[in-house]
């Protein structure tokens, strides 16, 4: 009843749309799956993937009246397939590890071994405790959250040594400090001149000087004046041009300069509440609340930022367009969600929703589209408009579960200016232009972006995967490294043999360190791994050749050669392989002479002999002819008294083991 139960749950749940994910209504789904394969292979003692397979019986009974279960079955059987293997990867280790940790329980479950369950083994909290009550355990779940708070603590603690800059203080904004603000009168920060470029914003006050929380008598950390003694500070300006991280947007630096001569450096720009604080030190003069200042960022450092930032946007509509706008497959009304971004003067990192990682051929076209956009010059415009009008908007991307301010602010990568949209959401020549809510600085024009590289594309937890890419000078550099890589592959194509093996082995060592486009990465590997069964395919040719080669040197010594032994030196390297073929064909033409072969490798400093007795030959014990022969040289191998082999150091030593061999 559970698993049956839990089977439509989840079958008429994804058969509407939604997938088992890490939050929201997803987490829920996932939380009911793991419930019921764990059920089933713990209690039931079912197989794995036992529960995906319930969903063809589910069908049969319901599916004709709830069509839409018979035409999504085999999506929502390969979502449930999906997730089931891959939980019961953890599933299996959890509960071995679980029963393992239970032998030292008498009535309690500690909550430290269910927090190494979950962050050591991925095994949900929940199931812990489920698996608990049927033991007649009590899981101690304050343990539990106890250590996950200590998890977080650390976390916060890296957070807060981001903020200080190495400082040591405690440089955030809580609502004690921004309380304090507020009843001192001081107004929220007018942030609006961020969007202009290129120039200084003068006429700014300075209303705010904080030296990190408890760095005063009171604790809030507020001074009137600051210096360079003070070290880390924060300013709290009436307006500013710079640029507070938020939104995936990494923050602005630059300096403020104080009309009493004093300069601060600033390095992290962050918002708390209604107030920008600029993060820094004074590297000259005093600075006093009150001073006139002059915000003065670093275009040159934005540049990128923002071209990174509009190029996440076009990445963003890209890969809609590709996957499922021009998609030739039923997606089964899975989409392209946006579920996180970082931008910064180095990259640009966006987060999807998507089942599987990308083929070459789709990242390849993404990319195009994007350097395509670029190479049209396609103005980017702005505009703020009422949220219920923009969301209105055909091609609108917004982010699912967001709030968006009202009224908010409109970026359209298109030709058509925000205002004509506006007049006409619906129009469906707008689905060719990406449009998104973003506050974000952006680029005038595409063209600014200068280029684009798609780094990489990864999976990054379940269902979600994540792309790197590059604008400007970063791309022209991964471009032209592309382009050189790819010349020492077109040469190495000219080689065979040895040569190729060993630019195969050097080139693909290189390849894997490269930051390039993937598609072209992915493209570069294919062709290095048809050279790879080229140097197999040779090196096949070239064995037979050589083992007909050493045959036939062998067996015409045995012609030549009195007695029941033939003692002979080939060299065809150190290739045990060749040497067992050898031996082989050896023995289907020579039936009354046991052969005694050794090949030198000059370059390895180092030769392999080989003892070998002919079927039926029992007079010769080869084990013991080996050993003999390589007597006091270092030789190591073995062997039967029909077959035995040794590889010795030192081809010195070859006339020394040949006599001895001979005189056996």
């Amino acid at each position: 009843r559970v698993v049956a139960d839990h089977v439509r749950t989840l079958s008429f749940a994804i058969a509407d749309g939604a997938v088992p994910s890490n939050d929201g209504r997803g987490y829920v789904l996932r939380r009911v799956l793991r419930r019921a394969v764990r059920y089933g292979r713990q209690n039931l003692g079912a197989e794995l993937g036992f529960f995906a397979k319930l969903v063809r019986t589910l069908v049969e009974l319901m599916g004709d009246t709830f069509p839409e279960l018979r035409e999504k079955e085999e999506f929502v059987t390969s979502i449930i397939r999906e997730e089931e293997e891959s939980f019961s990867k953890t599933v299996d280790k959890g509960i071995v590890e679980f029963k393992k940790r239970c032998e030292a329980c008498t009535d309690v479950f500690s909550g430290e071994d269910a927090h190494f369950l979950y962050t050591s083994m991925g095994f949900p909290v929940d199931l812990t405790e489920l698996m608990c009550e049927e033991r007649g355990l009590k899981l101690d779940m304050k343990g539990f959250d106890a250590k996950m708070e200590e998890e977080k603590e650390l976390s916060q603690a890296a957070y807060l040594e981001k903020m200080a800059g190495g400082s040591g203080k405690d440089m955030r904004l809580v609502a004690e400090q921004t309380s304090h603000l507020v009843g001192k009168g001081v107004d929220a920060t007018d942030d609006s001149a961020k969007y202009v470029w290129n120039e200084d914003l003068e006429g700014c006050t300075v209303k705010a000087l904080f030296i990190g929380r408890n760095e005063t008598e009171d604790g809030i950390g507020f001074v009137d004046s600051i210096s360079k003694e003070n070290g880390a500070i924060g300013v709290v300006l009436d307006k500013t041009n710079y640029y507070g991280e938020s939104g995936g947007q990494t923050f602005d630096i630059g300096s403020i300069k104080t009309s009493s001569g004093a300069t601060i450096q600033i390095n992290n720009t962050q918002i708390y509440g209604s107030f920008v604080l600029h993060l820094g030190e004074v590297t000259e003069g005093s600075v006093t609340v009150g001073d006139a200042a002059t915000c003065c960022v670093d275009y040159v450092r934005r540049a990128p930022i923002a071209a990174n930032h509009t190029m996440t946007h076009i990445l963003n509509f890209a890969l809609k367009d590709v996957l499922v706008t021009k998609s030739t497959e039923d997606q089964h009304g899975v989409t392209v969600d946006q579920k996180g971004s970082l931008v910064d003067e180095n990259k640009l990192r966006f987060d999807f929703s998507w089942n599987g990682p990308l083929t070459a051929e789709q990242l390849a076209a993404v990319e195009q589209i994007c350097v395509g956009q670029i190479n049209s010059a396609i103005p980017v415009d702005n505009f703020v408009a009422p949220l219920d009008a923009a969301q209105k908007i055909s091609s609108l991307r917004a982010v699912f579960g967001e709030v968006y301010p009202d009224p908010v602010r409109v970026v359209a990568v298109s030709p058509t200016p925000i205002t004509s949209i506006l007049e006409n959401p619906q129009d469906g020549q707008w689905n060719s232009y990406s449009v998104e809510f973003c506050g974000g600085t952006h680029l005038k024009n595409t063209s600014e972006a200068e280029g684009f590289v798609l780094l990489s594309e990864e999976g990054i937890a379940k269902g979600v995967r994540r792309i790197t890419g590059v604008t400007m000078k970063d791309a022209a550099i991964a471009t032209a490294a592309a382009a050189e890589f790819e010349a020492k592959v077109t040469e190495a194509g000219k080689l065979d043999g040895l040569e190729l093996e060993a630019q195969v082995k050097l080139l693909t060592v290189e390849l894997e360190g490269l930051s390039i486009s993937a598609a072209k990465k992915m493209q570069l590997r294919e062709a290095i791994g048809a050279f790879g069964k080229q140097v197999v395919a040779w090196k096949k040719k070239h064995a037979a050749e050589q083992t007909s080669k050493v045959c036939d040197q062998v067996v015409e010594a045995a012609g030549s050669t009195e007695g029941n032994k033939v003692v002979v030196r080939c060299d065809f390297g150190l290739d045990g392989k060749v040497a067992k073929a050898v031996t082989t064909a050896y023995g289907k033409k020579i039936k009354d002479k046991a052969l005694f072969l050794v090949s030198a490798d000059e370059s390895a400093d180092s030769f392999l002999v080989i003892a070998f007795a002919p079927k039926g030959m029992k007079d010769v014990d080869c084990k013991a002819w080996v050993s003999a022969a390589t007597e006091g040289t270092g030789g190591k191998g073995g062997g039967k008294k029909d077959s035995a082999q040794s590889r010795v150091p030192g081809v010195g030593s070859i006339g020394g083991v040949l006599e001895k061999a001979r005189s056996f």
